[in-house]
C-alpha cells in the first residue's frame, strides 16, 4: 500500500519519467494552489489524503480519499486545500486523442460534477494512479489508455443530441498542426489538409477532442515549452523553441492554461528559475 502521510506545508511536484503518452504527477499543496484555468486535456486523479477543494461548472467541489476526480477537456477550474492540513493528490493528464483512438471517433464522454464514485473508473485508473516510483511499461500504458477510455464512457452521463462528426477530417487536421508547431497555422490550411469545410472541421473538432483547432495548437507548443524549460533551457528559449512570439506570450498563455507562473512550476518541481 502507497504511504499516503501528509509530508508537510511546503509544495512540491513529482514527475514520472516513464509516461510517455501522458503526463503523471504527484504533488502536495498546502493552500492556495491554482488560479482558475483550463487545459485541453482530461485530468483523472485521486486524492490521497486531506481535502482538495476544486470550483468546477458553477459548483464546489471537495474530493477526499476514495473516489475518482475527472474534469472535462476546457472545463475551467481552480484548486486548494479544503483545510490548514493541505492535500495530497496523483492525477494523470490524457490528451482525447487517445481516447478517441480507443473509442472510435464517439463523442467524448463527460462525467458531471467533477469526482465519480463509479467502481469501474477507479478500477481503470488503478494502473496509471499508481506511486510515482513504480514505472509504467508502454505497452502498459496502452493498455491502461484503453480500459480507461471504455470506463469513462461506461461512466459517463448520457450523450446529447449531436450531429454527425468527421473523425477522419479532424485527425488530419490535429496531425496537420502537430507538423507545423513552429509557425503560424490558419484555419484555411486546415480546411484544405482535412477536405472539410472550416466551419464543420472546427465544430467536429471541439465534440471529439475537447477545445478549438487554436487552443489545442497553444497546447502543444506550452507541452513542448513545458519539457524544454523542465531539461533546464532558459523560459526565453523555451518560448522561442515553441513557437511563442516571446516569453511574455508564452508566460500569459501558461498562467491562463495551468493556474501558475511558469516560474512556480518549476520551484515546485526543484528546479531554479532562469
Amino acid at each position: 500500500m502507497d504511504d499516503v502521510a501528509l509530508p508537510g506545508r511546503h509544495d512540491w511536484m513529482r514527475r514520472d519519467p516513464s509516461a510517455q503518452r501522458m503526463e503523471r504527477i504527484e504533488a502536495f499543496i498546502g493552500g492556495h494552489g491554482y488560479d482558475m484555468h483550463h487545459h485541453d486535456t482530461y485530468a483523472i486523479g485521486r486524492t490521497l489524503a486531506g481535502v482538495q477543494r476544486f470550483h468546477y461548472r458553477r459548483g464546489l467541489c471537495d474530493s477526499t480519499p476514495g473516489g475518482t476526480m475527472v474534469l472535462h477537456p476546457d472545463e475551467p477550474h481552480d484548486g486548494e486545500a479544503g483545510t490548514d492540513a493541505g492535500f495530497r493528490y496523483r492525477m494523470i493528464y490524457v490528451e482525447p486523442s487517445l481516447v478517441q483512438r480507443a473509442l472510435g471517433g464517439r463523442p467524448l464522454p463527460f462525467i458531471a460534477g467533477g469526482r465519480s464514485e463509479d467502481p469501474r473508473l477507479f478500477a481503470a485508473s488503478e494502473t496509471l494512479l499508481r506511486a510515482m516510483d513504480c514505472p509504467i511499461d508502454p505497452l502498459e500504458e496502452d493498455d491502461a489508455i484503453f480500459d480507461l477510455a471504455q470506463a469513462l464512457a461506461a461512466a459517463a452521463s448520457a450523450p446529447r443530441g449531436r450531429q454527425a462528426v468527421d473523425y477522419r477530417a479532424a485527425e488530419t487536421a490535429r496531425a496537420f498542426m502537430l507538423d507545423n508547431l513552429d509557425r503560424t497555422v490558419t484555419l484555411e490550411e486546415l480546411e484544405t489538409a482535412s477536405g472539410r469545410d472550416r466551419w464543420r472541421l472546427s465544430r467536429d473538432f471541439r465534440v471529439l477532442f475537447g477545445t478549438s483547432p487554436y487552443r489545442y495548437l497553444t497546447m502543444r507548443r506550452l507541452d513542448m515549452a513545458r519539457r524544454l524549460m523542465a531539461t533546464g533551457q532558459t523560459l526565453a528559449d523555451a518560448a522561442a523553441w515553441s513557437g511563442f512570439t516571446d516569453q511574455a506570450h508564452m508566460t500569459r498563455h501558461f498562467g491562463r492554461t495551468f493556474g501558475i507562473t511558469p516560474a512556480r512550476w518549476l520551484r515546485t518541481l526543484g528546479r531554479v528559475t532562469v
